[in-house]
């Protein structure tokens, strides 16, 4: 294994692993939201920062994702996941390591309030995404740079609405 092989990101990523990914997020976000202990932020930060400079690689929620969780996912579930395009899952982890980052910094220097509201809008980012398939970050990269896959996003949304209906009516 090479440098340059370490240093890389996936193109195409595994929707599903992202998702899982987001996930774990928000896990690791809530532990933070509802604990307030400031440790709790190093593996927050640490895994955007793996993500962003190594895709899966180098993250253990990344690993656990693609090598274990997704596989399990898609045997269970007899689905195949979607393909969507890197770059813009990097520059979604890219946000994600500048929000935790801030809540870490912000935590550090005495701002416990400014960590909460970070995170906060870092849950509700990665539950977008962990549920509806919705990345924030891939739309904000589309806006910016342009992204076919990125630019409608309508299907899903119908789909997550519709999923969403089916969940609140009694059966």
């Amino acid at each position: 294994m090479n440098v340059a092989s370490v240093f890389s990101f996936p193109d195409p990523v595994n929707e599903s692993s992202a998702r899982i990914v987001a996930a774990g997020v928000v896990a690791q976000a809530i532990a933070f939201l509802i604990f307030r202990d400031g440790w709790l932020l190093v593996p927050l930060v640490y895994g955007f920062l793996a993500r962003v400079l190594t895709g899966p690689t180098l993250s253990p929620l990344g690993q656990l994702s693609t090598r274990v969780l997704t596989p399990a996912v898609e045997r269970g579930l007899g689905v195949q996941s979607r393909r969507v395009p890197g770059p813009p899952k990097r520059f979604a982890q890219g946000v994600g390591l500048g929000f935790s980052g801030f809540a870490a910094i912000a935590w550090l220097v005495g701002l416990p309030l400014v960590s909460v509201v970070a995170l906060s809008m870092l849950v509700v980012a990665a539950t977008l995404e962990s549920v509806f398939a919705i990345c924030l970050g891939c739309i904000a990269y589309s806006a910016l740079w342009g992204c076919e896959d990125c630019d409608d996003i309508s299907d899903r949304l119908r789909t997550a609405i519709a999923e969403a209906q089916r969940e609140s009516v009694p059966a």
